[in-house]
């Protein structure tokens, strides 16, 4: 009897953890598709009743506030990742720019930047993910892999160039993605063929779309 009461909240713990991700994943391809679209879509999709996703999520604004926390996880691990390779410095760079395409972090930005209002753990998260893009741009840089006159802060618009390509269906999609990822690796490894243009963006500039 007590292993059954042992083992009872474990499995109302996943269980519970089960149904989270089914509705963060289901809340990514509805407000990616369309930011406005009521939470009651989201339930839909998920195959979950409102009243439980209320019970989980008190508004679409914490949801949305989530659904960002866990992009930025998902971006936080692939620099992790990259950070730890101590092989070939340009591998692990290319290799974190792919993880970052597939995980699709920011079609999140494209879609939901400016749509809600940020908590001071999203900031957080963000300014701990700059603190590990730029450990990994310095070392790629210093490798003398890219280019000189390019900055850690032109890396999201970057990404958010290739979150915007999207084709008929989610193979096409993430093809053509990496198409022009390769085409963008190119043009950041050195030599520079031709110089940048105009300054960089700066973080502030960045952050200033989160604002509502």
């Amino acid at each position: 009897m007590n292993e059954q009461a042992t083992a009872r909240p474990s499995g109302r713990r996943a269980e519970a953890a089960r149904n989270d991700a089914r509705i963060l994943d289901a809340a990514r391809g509805v407000f990616v598709a369309d930011p406005g679209a009521p939470i009651s879509a989201v339930a839909k999709r998920a195959g979950v009743g409102i009243s439980a996703l209320y019970r989980r999520y008190s508004s679409k604004e914490e949801l949305l506030r989530h659904l960002s926390d866990d992009g930025l996880e998902r971006y936080i691990a692939a620099v992790e990742a990259a950070l730890a390779d101590d092989g070939d410095p340009w591998a692990a760079f290319t290799g974190f720019m792919r993880r970052v395409v597939d995980a699709d972090v920011h079609s999140l930005t494209l879609r939901l930047a400016g749509t809600f209002t940020p908590d001071e753990d999203l900031y957080r998260k963000a300014e701990k993910g700059q603190e590990l893009n730029l450990r990994l741009f310095e070392r790629t840089k210093a490798s003398g892999a890219l280019r000189q006159d390019v900055v850690v802060d032109d890396l999201p618009f970057l990404f958010e160039q290739v979150a915007s390509v999207r084709a008929g269906d989610e193979d096409r999609t993430q093809e053509l993605r990496h198409r022009y990822l390769t085409l963008l690796l190119d043009a950041l490894r050195a030599p520079a063929t031709s110089p940048l243009p105009g300054p960089a963006p700066s973080w502030a500039e960045i952050n200033q779309r989160w604002q509502t």
